[in-house]
């Protein structure tokens, strides 16, 4: 009598060695069906929507800064394009935005035109004026605003918040009185008495901006170079006085432009054609009763801005860095 045969049983780690195989297998195939260059691309597609949107961001930040640069120099551009057209092409009803006749003759007329008052001495008296200003506001403002940042004294506060309110005065609200005073001491007509009346100006904002520029120069670096031996003294001028340069010139950058372009002052002060600045000097190119010369206020203003952009030049370095540690800690 035959004995049954027992059948054996399924090993229990056959089908998952199947499917460990199956999945290897369909791998394998997709592998070869699907190009690896045809994966790549998908995963780029997946993780270039970041990419993607922050070109496209940068795309129109760029676009809204062309727009505003071209807005800021279009008015530079037509002041020397209509300065280098003659009076009748300036005056057509259609705007040229190239001169057609070109000509240096307006440049001819605000320099060496007898019957003007000369460029070259209001030229003189506008470069007097704002270099001692200047100075002289920086130097003050430097003080003061080393006091009011460094020492802790009565009546503090209160010095901050007067310096706010006279910033906040317009100048030609004083033209009156000023011009009295100007005249009791006989300083009208004259450098000290326009520079004066300048500095008064320009040293509210000048103390106010200094102040942050000051402040924003631990006191801790000072007592450390005392520590090491320097004096008071000699600690602010080897350390805290060559961190405060680039603010002292970004703040004579900008007293140097409000002293330059004054004009209602200058007008009141300086009533004399010996002694006009620039600004006053080219409203005389302006006639009531008569055709003004457009072509040649244009070649003045240009002549004008030219020392303007030769001092910013010269400081663009500095004023670049004291403009970012002043905006660190005011």
């Amino acid at each position: 009598m035959s004995t049954p045969t027992r059948t054996q049983p399924d090993s229990p780690t056959q089908p998952h060695e199947t499917s460990v195989e199956s999945k290897a297998l369909t791998s394998a195939v997709s592998a070869m069906i699907v190009p690896p260059s045809a994966r790549n691309g998908v995963r780029r597609y997946q993780v270039s929507g970041p990419r993607v949107k922050r070109r496209v961001t940068n795309i129109i930040f760029s676009a809204v800064a062309a727009v505003i640069f071209l807005c800021s120099v279009f008015p530079v551009y037509w002041m020397i394009n209509t300065s280098l057209q003659p009076n009748n092409e300036i005056r057509t009803p259609v705007p040229n935005f190239f001169p057609k006749d070109f000509t240096l003759g307006n440049y001819v007329t605000v320099l060496f035109e007898p019957s003007r008052s000369p460029f070259l001495p209001a030229l003189m008296n506008s470069l007097a004026v704002t270099l001692l200003t200047v100075v002289i506001a920086l130097v003050f403002a430097f003080l003061a605003s080393l006091a009011v940042t460094r020492f802790r004294f009565k009546g503090r506060k209160a010095f901050i918040l007067s310096i706010l309110i006279i910033q906040m005065i317009p100048a030609e609200a004083m033209i009156v009185s000023t011009y009295r005073v100007l005249d009791s001491w006989s300083l009208l007509n004259t450098i000290a008495g326009l520079t004066l009346v300048y500095v008064a100006t320009v040293l509210p904002f000048t103390i106010w901006t200094l102040r942050g520029f000051v402040n924003g120069v631990p006191v801790e670096l000072e007592e450390a170079a005392m520590i090491d031996g320097l004096s008071r003294t000699g600690a602010f001028w080897k350390i805290t006085f060559p961190l405060l340069a680039p603010g002292l010139v970004a703040t004579g950058v900008f007293g140097f432009i409000q002293a330059w372009n004054e004009f209602v002052l200058a007008l009141v002060v300086m009533s004399r054609p010996a002694s006009q600045t620039l600004p006053v000097w080219l409203r005389t190119f302006q006639q009531a009763n008569g055709t003004t010369d457009w072509a040649a206020i244009m070649a003045g203003s240009t002549l004008m801005a030219i020392p303007v952009v030769v001092f910013f030049l010269i400081v663009q370095g500095r004023m670049t860095s004291g403009l970012m540690s002043g905006a660190v800690k005011g």
